[in-house]
């Protein structure tokens, strides 16, 4: 039925952040006129959670080796603002887009979805 899903940062400083993502992440992308980026994203899962409180929607990178794909951002200009943590479910750290935005990694020590033929 689907073939893809299109997700959406909200962005004060979308260039900046354009940019940090095709150079410092290496993301691919299409330019779909003026300079306006589409990243192509990695293989993804959709999870339903529970709340009492408002809904939300969230992204996380995810990743086989968290501390090696720090490293690896880091070494192309990525700050880490959240440090690695373990959740229990998988290990979690934050870096930050040029404008300030929080952007999740994780890797998950669950079975993942997005391996599903």
């Amino acid at each position: 039925m689907f073939d893809g899903a299109h997700v959406i940062i909200y962005s004060r400083q979308a260039e900046a952040d354009r940019t940090f993502l095709r150079d410092c992440l290496g993301l691919a992308n299409v330019d779909s006129g003026d300079g306006w980026l589409i990243f192509k994203l990695p293989p993804a899962e959709l999870a339903i959670h529970p709340t009492d409180g408002e809904t939300k929607h969230e992204l996380y990178f995810m990743c086989d080796d968290i501390e090696a794909t720090l490293h690896e951002v880091t070494a192309e200009g990525a700050t880490v603002s959240a440090p690695v943590t373990d959740q229990g479910w998988g290990l979690l750290a934050e870096i930050t887009l040029p404008s300030g935005t929080h952007l999740s990694l994780y890797q998950p020590r669950h079975p993942v979805a997005y391996n599903l033929a």
